[in-house]
């Protein structure tokens, strides 16, 4: 028998089904990725078995004492007291006739193995750490099936990466929703897609549903052109008045009524998101500009003799643990905040847009529709009055849910509204804290798409793995050693940084203690450490090669305007002297950084 199964399952609450007469199977020892647009009905579905929500019509059945345990997507703010006191509370409430004395034990193994301070109080963690204790509270109770809603969110890089490789060696049946597309890949074994109301088993991992379903919506899109095509022929038969036999034409009217009444069932798949960012005039060359600059909070370092230079067009990546300070930095680099030491240079012409994770400037009481009118009907767009109903079709808001009230949308829905505020005003510096949270894939790609197109600058906080390799173009990273300045995404940053990779208090758990090991003297291949010069070298390198990268793209993108060529020819000769020195000078840089960092 399956560990949980859906038994022609109807549920709905304001328009079409979310899910319509759908029957699945999920086995035991599954990991399944569940998928589908926002609000398409996948955090209904957990509650579902996890018997907090009933459907309309049909059965959910959980197999005979399988027990299920669900970790909610918010972080709620009712949890007090010390974590080994809420994570047994939790254990109570699962299973009232565990003794208290064979409760603690069970609660600090689990906290021991999840890197858990049984003594901290809940309420002064960080969200991320909020998370964690949220998750123990579902494990405690070692359930058979746990499903976990975007388990990622608020949880830095290194967090995620322990999650993923606690989830890897947990034995039980896993369902869950992640908007974090490396996650997706490294756990699921399995994908299930919610679609218009129907559940789809693609039974393979995300990569092959991806080529998969490509290939599904085009064979999809085909039939129901020639199914269309067919109709309308009908139509026309119907208009011209029936002329053969009678048996035969009731016949014909038959079938043509069952066609309109499919053609009207039918529900089409959901379009993509309209994103469209709209540039103010440029800002100067010169966004913003840190020089040795520090900053602490009650003598906690932030920042400490950090420098860097913000230019337009950039498109820079800051992650770190979560406290680390990434805010702070923000504030510093957008001078919201002052410096105890060093200078902070604004540019000129600066328009800041700002995505704020947390969701702070919208209105649960107000709709879809007056968060972003903002009291007004209309919205500018690039110069053009839009009426603020037509501007949010663009974001996927039909008429009725732009007046629905923000508090009854999901998560997915909110980033939706935020995206939707923050594209309606001109910008030519985007600030975007988190904004991959709760986005279903086509929102992301499509944010992907056109923060790529933006010719302004773009500062982004994320842990999204996948999201920092397609967009930015450098990463400043907060690391044990201090901030770090790297050039391109995420691999290229963890190709890159030379530290043993230790993670912060709140992203590593608590080693276990383990025997002595024998030492044994060092391999002829251990790394020769480097002179004070050559260290000095090999930190400056990434700066020089940045450096050359540029003035190489520049050289190269000037010689290829076709006016270039006008000049005289001393000139062109000289440019092209130096584009060949700057590549030898790359070849040089490059090989020279591999040498010091081996």
């Amino acid at each position: 028998m399956a560990l949980a199964e859906l038994r022609d399952v109807t549920i709905a609450y304001r328009g079409p089904a979310l899910l319509d007469e759908v029957t699945c199977q999920i086995e035991t020892g599954q990991r399944i990725g569940l998928l589908g647009r926002n609000g398409a009905g996948k955090t209904t579905l957990m509650r579902m078995l996890a018997g907090n929500v009933h459907p309309d019509h049909g059965d959910v059945v959980i197999a005979a004492g399988a027990k299920v345990a669900i970790l909610a997507q918010d972080v709620p703010h009712h949890l007090q007291g010390p974590i080994t006191q809420v994570v047994a509370d939790s254990l109570a409430e699962h299973d009232p006739h565990l003794e208290e004395w064979n409760r603690l034990p069970r609660v600090e193994k689990l906290l021991s193995r999840m890197g858990l301070d049984g003594d901290l109080l809940v309420e002064n963690l960080s969200s991320g750490m909020k998370r964690r204790v949220l998750l123990a509270q579902t494990l405690v109770a070692e359930p058979d099936l746990l499903l976990l809603d975007e388990p990622t969110n608020h949880l830095d890089i290194d967090a995620i990466t322990w999650l993923e490789e606690l989830l890897l060696g947990w034995p039980t049946t896993l369902l869950f929703v992640t908007h974090d597309r490396a996650f997706l890949r490294r756990l699921a074994t399995r994908i299930l897609e919610i679609d218009r109301g129907r559940i789809f088993d693609w039974s393979c991992d995300y990569d092959t549903f991806l080529v998969r379903k490509e290939q599904a919506l085009a064979a999809e899109e085909k039939q129901n052109a020639l199914f269309d095509k067919r109709l309308a022929q009908e139509e026309a038969w119907i208009r011209q008045g029936i002329k053969a036999r009678r048996t035969r034409n009731e016949g014909r009217v038959r079938a043509l009524k069952e066609m309109r009444n499919e053609r009207a069932q039918r529900r089409e798949k959901v379009g993509k998101s309209k994103l469209e960012i709209q540039s103010a005039q440029k800002s100067g060359a010169l966004v913003a500009e840190l020089e040795e600059v520090s900053f602490a909070y009650d003598e906690r370092p932030i920042v400490s003799n950090f420098s860097t230079s913000v230019m337009r067009g950039d498109k820079i990546g800051i992650v770190g643990p979560n406290g680390a300070g990434k805010s702070t930095l923000l504030k510093l680099l957008l001078g919201k905040l002052e410096p105890q030491s060093g200078g902070v240079k604004l540019g000129t012409k600066v328009d800041v847009a700002y995505f704020d994770q947390l969701r702070n400037t919208l209105d649960g009481e107000q709709t879809v529709q007056e968060n972003v009118g903002e009291g007004s009907d209309s919205v500018v767009i690039n110069g053009n009055s839009r009426h603020v109903l037509g501007y949010l079709q663009d974001f996927l808001f039909t008429p009725d849910r732009a007046r629905t009230q923000v508090k009854f949308l999901s998560g997915g829905e909110q980033n939706r509204i935020l995206l939707a505020k923050l594209f309606s005003k001109p910008a030519n510096v985007v600030v975007m804290d988190e904004p991959t949270n709760d986005l279903d894939s086509e929102t992301l790609e499509m944010l992907e798409e056109r923060l790529m197109e933006f010719d302004g600058t773009l500062l982004v906080v994320s842990h999204d793995r996948a999201f920092l390799n397609n967009v930015v173009t450098s990463v400043i990273a907060f690391e044990p050693d201090g901030v770090r300045e790297y050039v391109g995404g995420y691999d290229d940053w963890i190709r890159q940084r030379k530290f043993d990779k230790q993670s912060p208090q709140e992203s590593k758990p608590k080693a276990e203690k383990k025997a002595p090991v024998e030492t044994k003297p060092a391999a002829s291949t251990d790394k020769k450490k480097l002179s004070y010069k050559d260290q000095r070298e090999l930190e400056m390198l990434p700066a020089r090669i940045e450096q050359l990268e540029s003035e190489t793209e520049e050289l190269t993108a000037a010689m290829s305007d076709p006016e270039y060529f006008k000049q005289p020819a001393e000139k062109i000769a000289e440019a092209s002297e130096r584009l060949k020195q700057l590549n030898d000078e790359l070849s040089h840089a490059y090989a020279r950084w591999e040498e010091l960092e081996a």
